[in-house]
């Protein structure tokens, strides 16, 4: 199975940065045939597709709410996802969720196209 474990998170300041993590480990694991992405989710509301990229790392999409301020990458020597996050704004917080799938027919930003899921990761924007 695929493991996934989100790093990062904690507070900070509106105007900031902060750089998220994602090791992944697993039995038989070929992290890089796997489509991957951000989600989050804020206190009372569904889970959002933040950012995703595509296997090969050269395609990436991400949500408008974060488009030019969010990058998403990815190091295939250390297994890891990265989402690098630019000047922050309050309604950025949430927890960020990690997420591994095989490329399917389901939208990027669907919950559907992932089978794998870290645990999150908090962060606060004030």
């Amino acid at each position: 199975d695929v493991q996934l474990v989100e790093s990062g998170g904690g507070s900070v300041q509106a105007g900031g940065s902060l750089r998220l993590s994602c090791v992944a480990s697993g039995y038989a694991y070929d992290y890089s045939n796997y489509c991957m992405a951000w989600f989050r989710q804020a206190p009372g509301k569904g889970r959002e597709g933040v950012a995703t990229i595509w296997p090969g790392g050269r395609i990436t999409y991400y949500a408008s709410s974060v488009e030019g301020r969010f990058t998403i990458s990815q190091d295939y020597a250390k297994n890891t996802l990265y989402l690098q996050m630019n000047n922050l704004k309050p309604e950025d917080t949430a927890m960020y969720y990690c997420a591994a799938g095989l490329p399917s027919g389901a939208a990027w930003w669907s919950t559907n196209r992932y089978r794998y899921w870290g645990q999150g990761t908090q962060f606060t924007v004030s």
